[in-house]
């Protein structure tokens, strides 16, 4: 009989070791429980598994040794040809855990594959709670929470980037919803200026950088005050930090 899939929320960034129980305020008791039971793991990033249970181990001891814990990695340039050798200990009885380098798994992460698959041989997937900054993000904005959608990375191009991001604005618009996007933390400063540049000035835009962190910030107001505050040099703190994106056109 095959083993579970868990998929575990990892944090949203570093955590202080130096707290009693570090991760306490951010992944559920539960989670961390069964986190430290595990053997096995599937992860997008193998040293940021190691630090996460290195944590982890630090009120509860692991089911072995860290350095006997058995971590496959799945990223981006993983070969989808070697999802069934990732796969291969589950099916064969043992629990397994997928977890992301940050965030919840299978959402903005490489592992959505792995746990189709894993539905194909019907191995129990199960979801466990935890820490997603594009949720996070929409609570905070004050955009629409009914009706949203995630976009991923916006285009490198810039001609191609102006095209997208009027092409959501337009979608926002008739459809009255917000759009989330994402994008690589050195580049947010280029993304901040190309929506301002491309969006009418009274579009809804928020920027939500660091969640759930002591360093949270997060801001939403129209483009064209995001506009007016770039050029008195009121740029928002958030250069080589992870931000979520949202716009909604009114």
């Amino acid at each position: 009989m095959p083993g579970i899939l868990y998929l575990i929320p990892n944090t949203l960034g570093p955590v202080d070791p130096t707290q009693t129980d570090p991760l306490a305020e951010i992944i559920p008791e539960s989670v961390r429980s069964i986190a430290a039971k595990l053997e096995y793991f599937i992860a997008e990033n193998a040293k940021t598994t190691r630090a996460f249970l290195k944590i982890l181990a630090l009120d509860r001891p692991l089911a072995r040794p860290l350095q006997e814990i058995r971590i496959s990695e799945l990223n981006v340039n993983t070969d989808s040809g070697k999802l069934p050798e990732l796969l291969a200990p589950i099916l064969a009885g043992a629990d397994g855990g997928l977890i992301s380098e940050a965030g919840v798994p299978a959402v903005a992460d490489p592992g959505a594959n792995l746990v189709r698959l894993a539905h194909a041989h019907k191995i129990r997937v199960r979801p466990l709670v935890g820490p997603s900054s594009l949720l996070l993000a929409v609570m905070a904005s004050g955009l629409n929470g009914q009706s949203f959608a995630f976009n991923g990375y916006l285009p490198i191009d810039a001609a191609e980037r102006a095209k997208r991001i009027k092409m959501l604005e337009e979608r926002s618009r008739q459809e009255k919803q917000t759009q989330i996007f994402i994008e690589t933390p050195y580049r947010n400063g280029a993304c901040l200026e190309a929506l301002i540049k491309n969006c009418k000035t009274s579009t809804l835009i928020c920027i939500a950088t660091d969640l759930s962190l002591s360093s949270e910030a997060i801001t939403m107001q129209t483009a064209g005050k995001w506009k007016s505050d770039l050029a008195n040099g009121l740029a928002p703190d958030f250069q080589k930090k992870p931000t979520v994106f949202l716009m909604l056109a009114e």
